[in-house]
């Protein structure tokens, strides 16, 4: 595996040839959004990351935190994801 190994977080890799991880200087914004669905809990986090992708750039890593669901008449209604989505953060 070479420079861009991730393992200790988003804004760490491997330095080559030296074996020790490096903290890159970049600072991240964590967000929590919610996604809702008929169809599934994947389908629920897809929507939310895709919505938010056409306001915010540069997303990182998207991490669900929490599923549960809506039963009306005991019938799952729909499915819903919490997700914990980070981002770049951009200026000085």
């Amino acid at each position: 595996m070479g420079m861009g190994q991730v393992g200790a977080g988003p804004a760490c890799y491997r330095a080559p040839r030296k074996g020790r991880w490096v903290m890159a200087e970049s600072v991240y914004k964590v967000v929590e959004l919610v996604g809702s669905s008929t169809e599934s809990f994947e389908k629920a986090a897809s929507v939310a990351v895709e919505r938010a992708a056409k306001t915010l750039r540069d997303l990182r890593i998207a991490e669900v935190v929490a599923q549960d669901m809506q039963i009306e008449n005991g019938k799952i209604k729909a499915y819903r994801v919490k997700l914990k989505v980070s981002f770049k953060f951009e200026g000085k």
